[in-house]
């Protein structure tokens, strides 16, 4: 009788633990939707600038930043609108390219080039658009209001708005990131607990490992694929892509572990503490962190550093010595 009443506290407690957690998540939820009601959906920005009216000859390339550009003229070479479109009535000798636009063509205009266009579309006339035979067109559809925003107002990057759109998504990051918190650790918890210890222990050698390995992979990987054949080049960049993302998921994951157990240690009992709850409270803690104006850069720059040290000491125990020989 005593050994089933045994049995039970220790379910009694983690489940309680697990619904004072849920109840934090609600909590914050809650009062980020309280906010976000409270500050109101943002308004649009009416300081729209003049375009650029290009007109006569013009022997160098055009290039414009958040400003529509409408050829009137003739261009000897180029023109490239970031942020903006591109409206040709005259003629252009060579490539007509824009980023966060659309590209149109009256009737009777000319583009000697190529037309690339990112994020809008290419608009030309009923008649066929007067084109060089040996002229492409290259279309990235999609985006185009977010790209526009982005380049005309650079710094809106560093500051994302809280909105409902953006609640939304920070709830299904929160969901993402647990399930493959609980999914990678289920698959190798020794791995990741041990990555959470080393952490907690030898934090700053860990930074320092991931520092270094980053800065290899920045500049030595594409200073080595300008001296490799091109098919080795491609290796390599593959090979230095899929090691980022599989340090990135098995760091975080043991970021989350080590960030959720501190948490625990400082809100919960011992007796209401677990695993599942560690991993919830990790994750909702860096999904908060990575919301922040500004803070997020350096919490992804961090994490991602970070990840990089704990997959490159993963085969080490935490003294850092190798297993003796017999």
């Amino acid at each position: 009788m005593n050994a089933i009443t045994c049995d039970r506290i220790p379910c009694a407690d983690a489940l309680k633990a697990l619904i004072k957690s849920v109840a934090l998540v609600c909590a914050l939820v809650c009062g980020v939707c309280i906010a976000v009601c409270a500050q109101g959906e943002p308004q649009p920005n009416t300081d729209e600038q003049a375009p650029l009216v290009v007109e006569g000859d013009t022997c160098r390339d055009v290039i414009s930043l958040g400003r529509t550009v409408v050829i009137r003229g003739e261009i000897k070479h180029g023109v490239v609108a970031l942020g903006g479109d591109v409206i040709v009535e005259g003629r252009v000798e060579q490539d007509v390219g824009t980023v966060g636009g659309s590209v149109l063509q009256r009737d009777g205009s000319y583009i000697g080039g190529d037309v690339v266009v990112v994020g809008g579309t290419y608009h030309h006339g009923k008649n066929a658009p007067g084109r060089s035979p040996t002229s492409a067109t290259i279309m990235i559809a999609g985006y185009e209001d977010e790209l526009r925003s982005l380049l005309r107002n650079p710094a809106s990057i560093l500051t994302p708005q809280w909105t409902l759109k953006a609640l939304g998504l920070r709830v299904l990051a929160v969901l993402f990131w647990f399930i493959v918190s609980l999914a990678l650790t289920a698959a190798t918890p020794g791995a990741i607990s041990r990555a959470a210890t080393r952490l907690r222990l030898t934090s700053l050698r860990v930074a320092v490992i991931g520092l270094l390995s980053a800065v290899v992979i920045s500049f030595g990987v594409p200073a080595v694929s300008l001296v490799l054949p091109p098919i080795v080049s491609v290796l390599v960049w593959a090979n230095a892509l899929l090691l980022l993302i599989v340090a990135y998921l098995f760091g975080r994951v043991a970021i989350h572990a080590a960030t959720g157990r501190w948490l625990q240690r400082v809100l919960l009992k011992e007796q209401n503490r677990s695993e599942s709850v560690a991993l919830l409270l990790g994750t909702l803690f860096w999904v908060v962190v990575l919301s922040l104006p500004y803070v997020w850069v350096l919490g992804v720059a961090g994490l991602l550093v970070t990840s990089l040290g704990l997959a490159l000491t993963a085969r080490y125990r935490i003294g850092w010595r190798l297993p003796a020989r017999s």
